[in-house]
């Protein structure tokens, strides 16, 4: 179709329509895009031809990914997962690469396919994979940690695979020194760009933010992107490593965010572009005709490379369960295999008939990694025993931990805010239990006698083995909104009248946290900006008491739960002078209860001192509720009054 507006609107109408598929579905938007390649492409229904301005255009799609791989590059990060990144992941990259290169040469092919090839499985997706571990709360877990170590050092090693590549393509005479002076070409760009570069990029870029234009903010990283990308092309390398360099030189300065969102519409929408490329060379003719061996590829691929990983992570001292969940999470193609077999593809580096079946086998494969996680802690359980009674004693230490304490609070996260929470309940007298998923931070803090134990909060029964049943309050002190949502909705399950606190970034998920069941909830920018206010007040000479004041305004105008708590707070007695004050309970409306199918204002509670201040109903928290509020079974009203009253006013709710 010679019109590209028409190739336009339907590249854009096809993807459209698949995403919203892929998405509902629940799966990567990345392999709708592949879809869309194979149906419109010139092996589909030929809707739009695989030319060279399209493939160019799709190459903009790698230069932002090796961008945004770049901005994420962090020597300090590197450095802490060295043991993983250079040890687990540089083995399974080069095992991986030399024993496909082997099984070519004796299956009669040209090692130089099988280093190609091998490099491309040797990749696994980064997109799906830390996506799908970061839903389910196992980022920062054993085998977690394991899978982000071995993806960032794929990524590192694409690197040089982009200067292999094209080398390998030379006459096997000119091969060594075309590979050499590749070498380095690449050695002295990087180095005038790293170590030359950073001071300069810093400058330019705070002249550039110093116009508060954004327009011309995005111009600017648009034009450093493509600018190095253009650079390393000239000097014969190619415009990924260049959009890889101007991410490191970036992400040292403070713009790193900035650019980060800015970049994201273009890279995503660029990088879908080169999927759809990636899928338009899948020929489905030639793919059915070679069904069986497309298979084989395909079970090779997963179960040799998660195998082989499983292995490797043995030897670098995992348990079985660990090491084989990682396996299971890393045993698929990945974004940057389709880079490279896209960069071989011109060079004619591997027969297409190879080609198109490993291509085959890395989408299929892609499409089975969801599901492939999903059930991996299942598979573990029935390959190793060993797993399964390793979950069952980190319930049992909690388990142990919580038994003898009884009204006690729950902290999920020990990190800086849970062990300064812990050390104010201590200093109460407060009896709590922590639970925190790093094994490392457990072990010293338990060293050193804390009450803290192993355990992810995300999990219901390591709740229910806390003492969350006999807990009188639960605070999750990780800004971490998705594991706040997971602890939310098993609390709600077990335990809806149980208040519970939750720390997040910002006012983002506020409205999500709250109707979840959080009885509230406390940003971290708001807090610090009440005290970057009450620092800078008193530094301009405004008395203490009008600071207090004000500070105690704002927050009681925020949180609810201390509207007209807070009032007299700085001037209370110390230990024994607060019989009579007014303070927070929440009641359970049991089925049977007398208040059910009464309006709030029937039930008489303010002639005794008590306020309705807050219901929570089928996990929706509803502020200052009306008085017309019919009560029904099921509802936690949460009552602001005396000790006394409280208790008064229960009694009236259940019994009449």
């Amino acid at each position: 179709m010679d019109n590209s507006l028409h190739a336009v609107l339907i590249f854009l109408a096809a993807a459209v329509l698949v995403v919203i598929l892929f998405r509902l579905l629940k799966l990567p938007a990345m392999l709708g895009y592949l879809l869309v390649g194979v149906l419109i492409g010139p092996h589909g229904l030929a809707l739009i031809a695989d030319n060279e301005g399209t493939r160019h255009l799709a190459e903009f799609g790698v230069v932002f990914l090796m961008f945004s791989i770049g901005l994420e590059f962090s020597l300090s990060k590197l450095m802490t997962m060295r043991r993983i990144v250079f040890g687990l992941g540089a083995s399974q990259v080069a095992l991986t690469l030399g024993v496909t290169a082997v099984l070519a040469v004796f299956a009669g092919g040209d090692w130089r396919a099988g280093v190609v090839v091998g490099g491309a499985l040797a990749m696994s997706s980064t997109a799906i994979v830390s996506k799908m571990l970061a839903d389910r709360l196992e980022l920062n877990s054993v085998h977690g940690r394991q899978v982000l170590g071995v993806l960032l050092f794929q990524d590192l090693a694409v690197v040089p695979l982009l200067i292999l590549i094209p080398a390998l393509a030379g006459a096997p005479q000119e091969m060594a020194p075309a590979l050499m002076l590749a070498l380095a070409k690449a050695a002295v760009v990087l180095s005038i760009l790293l170590f030359f570069g950073q001071r300069p990029m810093r400058a330019w870029f705070h002249l550039v933010a110093t116009q508060k234009s954004s327009e011309l903010f995005v111009l600017n990283v648009l034009l450093i992107t493509l600018g190095l990308a253009f650079v390393t092309e000239l000097a014969g390398l190619s415009l990924a490593l260049g959009a890889f360099v101007a991410g490191m030189l970036i992400s040292e300065t403070e713009y790193r965010y900035q650019v980060e969102d800015d970049i994201k519409p273009f890279r995503d929408v660029l990088l879908g572009l080169f999927f759809v490329t990636v899928g338009m060379k899948l020929d489905l003719a030639l793919v059915f005709a070679h069904a069986g061996w497309v298979v084989l590829a395909l079970l090779l691929l997963i179960v040799l490379k998660a195998a082989l990983i499983a292995a490797l992570g043995k030897l670098f001292g995992s348990d079985t369960g660990a090491a084989v969940r990682t396996g299971l999470d890393l045993a698929q193609g990945g974004e940057f295999g389709f880079v490279l077999l896209s960069l071989a593809a011109p060079l004619h580096l591997v027969p297409d008939a190879l080609l198109q079946t490993v291509l085959a086998a890395m989408v299929l494969s892609m499409l089975a990694a969801p599901f492939l996680i999903e059930r991996s802690e299942r598979i573990v359980r029935h390959i190793s025993g060993a797993d399964w009674l390793a979950r069952a004693m980190e319930l049992h230490n909690v388990a142990v931990q919580s038994m003898a304490v009884k009204r006690h609070v729950v902290i999920c996260g020990y990190g800086r805010s849970g062990q300064s929470l812990a050390r104010l309940l201590g200093a109460e007298k407060i009896p709590f239990i922590a639970l925190d998923a790093d094994p490392a931070r457990v072990r010293e803090a338990a060293a050193a006698g804390e009450q803290v134990v192993f355990g992810d909060a995300a999990r219901r029964e390591v709740l229910i083995a806390a003492g969350v049943m006999r807990a009188s309050a639960l605070v999750v002190s990780v800004a971490d909104t998705a594991l706040s949502l997971r602890v939310l909705e098993h609390v709600r399950g077990a335990r809806p009248d149980l208040p519970v606190v939750v720390r997040t970034f910002d006012d983002t998920d506020l409205d999500r946290l709250r109707e979840a069941g959080a009885s509230e909830v406390v940003p971290e920018i708001m807090e610090g900006s009440l005290m970057l206010a009450s620092h800078a007040l008193m530094l301009l000479g405004v008395p203490l008491n009008r600071v207090l004041r004000r500070i105690r305004d704002t927050r009681e105008q925020r949180y609810g739960m201390l509207r007209g708590f807070f009032h007299g707070a700085t001037d209370e007695a110390e230990d024994g002078a607060h019989k009579g004050q007014r303070v927070l309970h929440s009641v359970l409306i049991a089925a049977g209860a007398a208040a059910i199918g009464k309006r709030l204002a029937e039930l008489g509670l303010a002639a005794h001192g008590v306020e309705v201040r807050a219901m929570r109903r089928g996990g929706v928290h509803i502020e200052a509720p009306p008085a017309d509020e019919r009560v029904v079974a099921g509802d936690v009203l949460v009552l602001f009054g005396s000790d006394e009253h409280c208790a008064a006013a229960q009694i009236r709710l259940m019994q009449g």
